[in-house]
Formats: structure tokens, sequence, C-alpha cells
């Protein structure tokens, strides 16, 4: 190590780091650029900016080279970014079991769902739980992936899963049917309930992603649907249907979209082997924490009714 980086060492942890500055730095470093950054802390790339400039003057070196391509540290930043990423658990950790002893129905409650539930599910349940809880911030992270709850990037996850992570805690909310629709009175498209076989045979399909299939539907489709019937194909279950709405062909879809699509009708049964608990999960830090306990048990009541209800 060279006697200027040695320094610049020591001279950090003579300073009072706040753990917000390693975390811009870290995202910086990771992202390798600013708005790469930004977008990873969901804040304004002037911020970054902002903070990054800041840390360097406090430290009084220069933490990242700004090239053509983007930014990379410096042997003073690499060595920053080392020790940033070796504190990241532990104060996550910590930060998890302090609020895991909150008692106060206030402060900010991270939902991380997918784009369906939100769409379907979820809209009226949070509406009676935000004028319930005033003092509860709610923020929506609408995304395709289960979220970091180690790692604090959400408090409460909603999803549709066989198979939870152990580490997470939560109740399953009740089971997610799903069913072949078409548009309501379009012509060439079936009208009725018809067994799946004629259905795969005789009618155009939206589909999903041609090469993916760690999904459950993506995998059944895969299985039982031979690639010339697909017309389309779409990323997200909220695609597919928008795709039916338009006609051009069937697609498999979650019950749960019925009350909410009059113009879509069911062509067929339930499909054996798609369906799928529906989970409201935490990490087991944050499970005692009173607006996370209060939100599992009051949206998760809310849900599960509505999942039972006639579709």
């Amino acid at each position: 190590m060279s006697t200027s980086v040695f320094n610049t060492v020591i001279a950090a942890e003579q300073r009072a780091f706040n753990w917000d500055d390693l975390r811009y730095a870290l995202a910086v470093a990771e992202a390798g650029s600013l708005a790469g950054a930004a977008r990873a802390l969901d804040v304004r790339h002037s911020t970054v900016l902002r903070r990054l400039d800041a840390l360097e003057q406090r430290l009084g070196a220069r933490l990242f080279e700004r090239l053509r391509s983007g930014y990379a540290p410096t042997e003073a930043g690499e060595l920053l970014v080392e020790e940033a990423r070796r504190m990241q658990p532990v104060l996550d950790e910590l930060q998890r079991r302090l609020l895991g002893r909150d008692l106060r129905l206030s402060g900010s409650l991270r939902l991380n769902t997918a784009h369906v539930a939100m769409l379907y599910l979820l809209a009226e349940p949070l509406a009676a739980f935000a004028r319930a809880h005033p003092g509860i911030a709610i923020e929506v992270e609408e995304a395709s992936q289960l979220a970091d709850l180690s790692r604090r990037d959400a408090d409460v996850a909603l999803r549709l899963s066989k198979d939870v992570p152990q580490h997470l805690v939560g109740r399953p909310l009740g089971a997610v049917r799903f069913r072949v629709y078409a548009l309501r009175g379009a012509a060439g498209l079936p009208q009725r309930r018809q067994p799946l076989e004629r259905l795969v045979e005789d009618a155009p399909w939206i589909g999903y992603e041609r090469d993916r299939r760690a999904r459950f539907f993506d995998r059944w489709m895969h299985e039982n649907v031979p690639a010339e019937r697909v017309m389309l194909r779409v990323d997200l279950l909220h695609s597919a249907v928008a795709m039916a709405r338009s006609g051009l062909g069937v697609a498999v879809l979650p019950v749960f979209v019925e009350r909410a699509e009059p113009q879509l009708v069911a062509v067929s049964d339930d499909i054996a082997g798609l369906e799928t608990p529906l989970w409201l999960l935490t990490h087991a830090d944050l499970r005692r924490t009173a607006r996370v306990r209060v939100f599992m048990q009051e949206v998760g009541d809310a849900l599960a009714r509505s999942l039972t209800a006639p579709a």
C-alpha cells in the first residue's frame, strides 16, 4: 500500500463516517456511473454527484477517475469501497434489528410486488390501509423479481411462489388459480370453455418469453403450447392481459383478473399444475415492527378475502 493511500485510510478512520456516504460511493463503484448509481439508490443524478464530491472533499482524496467510459475507483476509492462492502451486511442487520423493536405506527414501509398484483389486487387494500394509518408512509416498488429484504430493499413483499426463501417469514394468503382467456365476442377465438388440448390445437396464443423457463407459467407454455401456435410474446402477466384484450389470441392469466376485465371470457377450466400460493413476506428481524405487523395483518386479510371471492 502506498504511503498516500495509507494516510487517506487513516484520515478516513479519524473522521465520523456517515454510512450514507459510503453507500453512495459503493453504488457508484458497482454501477460504474452516476446515472446507474442514481437508479440503484432511487435519487437524482445531481444528488449522487453532490454527495460524492462532498465525500472526496472531506477525505481530501480523489475516490474515482472520471473517464469517458464511466467512473473508475482510484486506489483510495477501491479501499473505501472494499470497506463499505464489508460493513454493509453488518449495518443492514443492525438496522433491521433496531426496526424490529420499533413499536410506533409511523414511519415508512416499502412494499415490493409484481405489476399485475398492483393492478388487480392491491389498490383497494392499500388505499384502506393508508386511510386507517396516515402516519405510515407506504412506498410501492413494482418489479418482476423479489427484492432483497435482507438489505432492506423492501420491508414487505407480495409474491406468487411455491418456494419462498428460508430466511423470510410471512403468511400464505391463498391459492391463485389460472385459466385461459379470450376477448369476449372476438371472431376466430373460442367463446366457451373447452378442453386444453383443443385450445392448443385450434387457437392462436399470446405467449411469454421464448427462452425463459424460471417462472411456472413460462414452463407451462413451453411444455404445452407449440411455438408455431404463438402469435406474439410478452414478458409479464399484465402485458398478456393487454394483448388478450386486443383479440390477437388467447392467454394464460390468473383468475383474479376476471373481476376487473369483463371483456375477457374464460375458455378453459382451472389449469392443473398452475395453482400457486400468494405470499406476503418480510424479514424475520422486521416481523415485530409495529407498522410491518399491522400491514401484514390488515392488508393480508383483505387480500385473502379477495382471493376467495367469486370471480
